[in-house]
């Protein structure tokens, strides 16, 4: 293997030092641990930093359900996913909520975290690689994504892009089906 050969895999319990590397200790994912879309405004608003954090591991240690990206056997990368009903503020979001005809329990990647040094290098598209065979490996029928249109807006900040891009999605075979916003797609992809 290169030292710029990516490799992706299911980031459990026993991954948690990687995961931790990867989230580090400034900025957004520092501050969120992909809890954003798991709990109630008022629980964000109340949890610290470490009860973010001790909650992204006891999820880990509980389901595999998220993809960790190596380079040289670094961890340089994280995507959450799994399914849509584990994350209960994507049914409350107006963006993410379910309508008619929509699968019921679709599963979603909804986050995703490069390391500073290793943007720009196709990390991001083998998470989202990743997390649609982790997705398929594990029964889903559909993955969907809630990236955002640089296209539209091109003043989207790293940190505004953590959903994903429209174009990051929509390369791996996703189909936009709506917009529910100018910058915010819902993209689907069937997996089986």
């Amino acid at each position: 293997m290169t030292h710029d050969e990516v490799t992706v895999a299911a980031a459990g319990g026993a991954r948690w030092e990687d995961v931790s590397a990867v989230m580090g200790t400034r900025g957004d994912p520092a501050s969120c641990w992909c809890q954003w879309f798991k709990l109630r405004r008022s629980e964000w608003d109340a949890a610290s930093r470490q009860e973010k954090s001790a909650l992204l591991h006891e999820q880990l240690d509980e389901t595999d359900r998220g993809v960790l990206a190596y380079v040289g056997g670094a961890p340089v990368g994280w995507a959450a996913v799994e399914p849509f009903s584990a994350y209960p503020a994507l049914t409350r979001s107006p963006i993410t909520r379910r309508r008619d005809g929509d699968p019921a329990d679709p599963w979603a990647a909804t986050c995703f975290v490069v390391r500073l040094e290793f943007r720009g290098r196709g990390i991001a598209r083998a998470l989202l690689a990743g997390a649609i065979g982790h997705a398929r490996d594990h029964g889903a029928e559909v993955l969907e994504g809630y990236p955002v249109d640089p296209q539209v807006r091109p003043s989207l900040s790293s940190a505004e892009r953590y959903h994903g891009t429209v174009g990051l999605f929509r390369a791996a075979g996703f189909e936009e089906v709506r917009r529910p916003s100018a910058t915010r797609a819902i993209m689907r992809l069937r997996l089986r």
